[in-house]
Parts: C-alpha cells; structure tokens; sequence
C-alpha cells in the first residue's frame, strides 16, 4: 500500500489506513534513531527543502534530521534571509527552488492553503509544516503514534485537547485523524476560544476543564497563542491558568494511566504546571517519536514501501 497523493498536505481525507501505514512504517524507523550510526541510504540522491516562514525550532530541526537519516540533501531557508525580504512570492520562491531540482519542500507559512496552493502548481512534493489556523499534519501524526505507542490502540481512548482550539492548527489535525482512528475526542476552552459548530466535527465541546478531564485516558495541552489572538478574547493569563491550566490535582481526575501531551513550545504555570510537565507528561517522547514520523512521511512521499522500510 503506496499513500495515495504525492503531498501531505493535511489530516482530513486520509483514510484509517492510510494514518496506519504512516504509524507503522514509522515503528521501523524509529528503530533506526536507536542505533549508533542514525542513517539509511533510502533518499540518497533527493534534495529536500525547509522552507520555513515562520519560526520553529521542534519542527524544522525535526525534518532536518529526518531528511539526514534517510541520507537525503537537506537545505534550510531562512525567509528572513532570502528574497522574500526583497518582494519575491511564495511562488516564485518555491518555482526557483524546484528549478533546481530539488524533490520535496516542506512549508510552514502563516497563511492557511500556503501548502495547497503551492502543491496544484510543483512537480515536487509538498509537505505542510504548518499553515496558519489550518492543519500541522505531521503534529497530528506523532501524537497518534504516541498515544498508540503508550496505550496500545487508538480505537476507543478518550482524548481531552484543553486550551485555544480556535488558533490551533494542531486541534484540528488531531481531531480529524483521532476521530479517524476511532479515538473519542473532547475539547474544552474558554468559550472564546471554541469555533461555533465544532461540535459537527464529532467532538463532545466543554467549558468546564474539571468534567472534560474526568476519566480520560489522553490530556492534550494547547499553547494559549497570544501572537495569534485578537484583544479581548480572556480577561488574563493568571485568570486562564486557573481555570484551564493542568496540575497534578486536575490531572487525578483523568484515568490512572492517562498520559499527558503537549505540542510544545510550553507556558509553563499557564496552560501546564512544571510538575506535570517535568513528571507526568510524554513530551519528549512526541519529539523523538517526531522524527521517526517525518522519516516516515518522506519515505512514503518518495515512492517507498513500508516493506522497504
């Protein structure tokens, strides 16, 4: 079984196996990470592209790292450094940089369908890193490889995603590939915060987090994204702490195996306690289980096999 597009550029529409095979063939690289020498030679010889217009550290190194094992030319570009600072298009960026023969670009932009937009007129893949309040499929993916991963099945879990599911491109991948996955998915907010008619995506919608947290098997953190946020949305940071920040006595409230997840990066004593963070929470195992994903992701989109994997 081959993925059936040439891009990644979103969560919704991919089928169950479709998520499957990107989690299994993940599994195997994963092993790779482990050993000593980190590398295959399954792209050796493409040229992928980091084409980053917004800031990221987990992300951009993430695929970095996932291009290089897989033996792969990796190139960043800093847009701030480029000639988009000259008035140069997204367009015109990603054309001159395919007219190098590169085979795949990955896009982070803050404009939702930036990846879209540029997959209908390149040759080369495109994988979406991020596009505005839209998707961050590959997000989506290692928290499901995660949860899998910790709990074994992502058929019948209950996840709570807690905090800004307005701003959050991570929320809505999540909730399109969990639900998918036969996940049953719960969000809570302040009401500000919730998208009207969210509920038609197959989500149960909470503004209390003490019952959307109740017996729970996953609690997913969102970043409260004030960089995206317009003014008047919450009274105060402390104000949102209280009422929709994780510690260790909101979290007994979950299922004693509950994990808890976070995207990062982190607000510590705002949408996270430190104890939870440093103790309880999975969050660097989604980083490690970051690269195996993208690894996966890559390979597929190159044409591989989870059998050659």
């Amino acid at each position: 079984m081959s993925l059936r597009s040439k891009d990644l550029l979103g969560i919704q529409g991919m089928t169950a196996d479709e998520i499957n095979l990107i989690l299994d063939t993940a599994l195997t690289f994963k092993d790779v990470s482990e050993r000593d020498i980190k590398k295959v030679p399954a792209l050796r010889g493409k040229t992928v592209i980091n084409l980053f217009y917004e800031a990221s550290t987990r992300t951009r190194t993430s695929f970095e790292l996932a291009g290089k094992r897989l033996s792969a030319d990796v190139i960043n570009i800093s847009t701030s450094t480029s000639s988009v600072v000259k008035g140069e298009t997204l367009l015109d960026t990603a054309q001159n940089i395919e007219a190098m023969k590169c085979h795949m670009i990955i896009v982070r932009h803050s404009c939702s369908g930036a990846p879209e937009y540029l997959s209908k007129r390149l040759k080369s893949s495109v994988i979406n890193a991020g596009d505005g309040f839209h998707e961050h499929p590959t997000q989506a993916l290692l928290d499901m490889f995660t949860i899998r991963e910790k709990l074994g099945s992502l058929k019948g879990c209950t996840i709570a995603i807690v905090g800004d599911i307005a701003h959050s491109r991570v929320a809505r991948s999540n909730i399109h590939g969990l639900t998918t996955m036969g996940a049953r998915v719960r969000v809570c907010g302040p009401p500000t915060m919730i998208p009207q008619g969210i509920e038609h995506l197959g989500v149960e919608v909470h503004y209390d987090m003490d019952k959307a947290v109740e017996g729970v098997d996953v609690v997913m953190m969102l970043r409260l994204q004030l960089e995206r946020q317009t003014a008047g949305l919450l009274p105060g940071v402390r104000e949102y702490a209280r009422f929709y920040g994780l510690d260790q006595t909101r979290l007994n409230r979950a299922a004693k195996h509950a994990i808890v997840m976070h995207p990062g990066p982190m607000n510590r004593g705002v949408e996270i306690s430190s104890e939870v963070a440093d103790n309880t929470s999975v969050i660097l195992d989604q980083v490690t289980n970051g690269v195996a994903i993208r690894m996966a992701v890559m390979f597929l989109l190159s044409g591989g096999s989870k059998a050659e994997a």
